[in-house]
């Protein structure tokens, strides 16, 4: 990781599969191999990009029913206070919901777009950096392949790719904050003075902060990891990155300390505590961890099936391929990988497990139902981060075993490509539901608006379900929430169930 020791200019003694720098140029330099690497990201790109499109469809829903008339009425800032001093003292979380809810409905339309685009572009960052920073050389294309698939992956192989991507109230709180936490890495991979470092740490120090107050379970997988890494660091860091490299992760974890204590003694997570005091109490309860570590065993299996995720697997086994020093030689897998592999399985397993055991209380075993995934996002694109990690090392392996390279290029390619088909119908069948939602969306919300301007101050509202997203009036009509929010949308005193005919 040091910045300042020149690459040495001497070519190493090539090990077995190596072989010398390719006199007629390296085959990672070669066009036709930037261009079919290039032509790899097409398809997940594709993904994003239709995805954006069918969010024209969004409307809102669930907790985005009372979201709007806060801050229609009282602004971003109104909604802040409201969370602090009323709700959950989530004030990070307060403040991303009020930046798309400040344009209402439109604000819902163009959320996936944004929040695609910005995944996309943090993690393309990353990947450039974090390459750069190891001293490698790939084709061109290949850290856009890497970022574009881990986009796909993380947002679009899931069971409920709704509440993952369009709904932006879950998306603020478990599918952004995992990628800010990765934002965090940006300016660490850049440092490279004294001045460089200052900023890298008061960022690691904010983000992490603001990652508290964000999301409770994306700051524990970030504790989890920044502990890992402050342990490793004697033994896989350098020593004259070894000092900083200790002082960024005990940044980040102060960082979430102090969040963490802005949010516990808000005096609105003091009143959801009050609230649901049974629940919260009996977080630590054995039962309590015993059906956690139950639930996270189901979705870890659910997880592990998911066949789609060798996508990242085979990325990283072409960028194990592909990639070479700056000398021209292939790279060797890192001397302690072995210890790194049980590390950030390890880290995995217990950030997993400690997100699952706090959401337990509330969603008991819904925690691991399919149709609850947005729960886990938080840990999921750490998960996909390591299989491009271990299909890295796989890359690397099979370089040194032999030369002929070609074939698992192909294999790995193909997969590639392959993975992105079912996410594209599902897709596909999400943009016809999403769009046949929206157009009695707008029709029934005309209908309300031109009664309440009538003087009308209850109406029937029907109940409109996309992706077991909750309405007013399910149970069979017994559960009113959000009907209270809906009304206050409308300015009306109440809405009735639409589907009952009035006596």
């Amino acid at each position: 990781m040091s910045d300042d020791v020149p690459v040495a200019a001497a070519p190493e003694r090539p090990g077995r599969g190596e072989g010398t720098p390719d006199p007629a140029g390296h085959p990672a330099d070669r066009p036709w191999t930037a261009l079919w690497v290039t032509a790899l990201a097409l398809p997940p790109l594709a993904l994003l990009a239709a995805a954006s499109w069918f969010g024209r469809w969004v409307r809102p829903g669930a907790d985005d029913w009372c979201f709007l008339p806060a801050v229609r009425d009282d602004g971003v800032t109104g909604l802040v206070g409201k969370f602090y001093l009323d709700d959950n003292g989530r004030v990070a979380n307060a403040l991303l919901v009020g930046a798309y809810a400040k344009f209402q409905v439109a604000g819902h339309q163009w959320y996936p777009l944004v929040s695609g685009v910005l995944v996309l572009a943090v993690l393309w960052a990353v990947a450039v950096l974090a390459l750069r920073r190891a001293r490698l050389r790939t084709p061109r294309g290949l850290p856009l392949l890497l970022a574009a698939l881990i986009t796909a992956l993380f947002l679009f192989v899931t069971p409920n790719t709704y509440k993952t991507f369009y709904w932006p109230a879950a998306s603020v709180s478990h599918t952004l904050p995992p990628v800010l936490a990765c934002a965090a890495l940006i300016p660490f991979l850049l440092a490279r003075s004294r001045r460089g470092r200052a900023v890298a740490l008061a960022v690691a120090a904010l983000m992490a902060a603001f990652l508290a107050t964000l999301s409770e379970e994306t700051a524990i997988v970030v504790v989890v990891v920044l502990l890992t890494a402050l342990l490793l660091s004697g033994r896989v860091v350098a020593g004259p990155d070894r000092g900083f490299v200790r002082r960024w992760c005990a940044a980040g974890i102060a960082g979430t300390a102090a969040g963490a204590l802005v949010l516990i003694t808000s005096p609105g997570s003091m009143r959801r505590r009050e609230r649901f005091g049974a629940e919260t109490t009996s977080l630590l309860a054995p039962d309590s961890l015993t059906a956690s570590l139950r639930a996270f065993a189901e979705i870890t299996v659910t997880v592990a099936t998911t066949w789609q995720y060798a996508g990242a697997v085979a990325a990283g086994v072409l960028l194990g391929l592909l990639c070479r020093r700056a000398n021209g030689t292939p790279p060797r897998p890192p001397a302690h990988w072995p210890l790194l592999t049980a590390a950030g399985v390890l880290a995995l397993l217990v950030s997993g497990y400690l997100c699952t055991v706090i959401a337990y209380p509330v969603f008991h075993d819904r925690v691991s139902d399919p149709s609850a995934n947005r729960l886990w996002n938080d840990y999921l694109l750490l998960y996909v981060i390591l299989l491009v990690g271990a299909g890295a090392l796989l890359g690397l392996g099979l370089r040194r075993l032999t030369r002929r390279t070609a074939p698992a290029k192909a294999v790995c390619a193909a997969l590639c490509v392959l993975v992105c088909v079912g996410p594209a119908v599902s897709l596909t069948n999400l943009d016809t539901a999403m769009r046949s939602r929206a157009e009695k969306w707008d029709a029934q919300d005309r209908r309300l608006r031109e009664g309440a301007e009538a003087g009308e101050r209850v109406l029937p509202y029907e109940r409109l379900v996309i992706s077991n997203m909750l309405e007013p009036f399910s149970q069979g009509g017994r559960s009113y929430w959000p009907g209270g929010c809906v009304a206050d949308f409308y300015r009306l005193d109440r809405v009735t169930d639409g589907a009952r005919k009035a006596p």
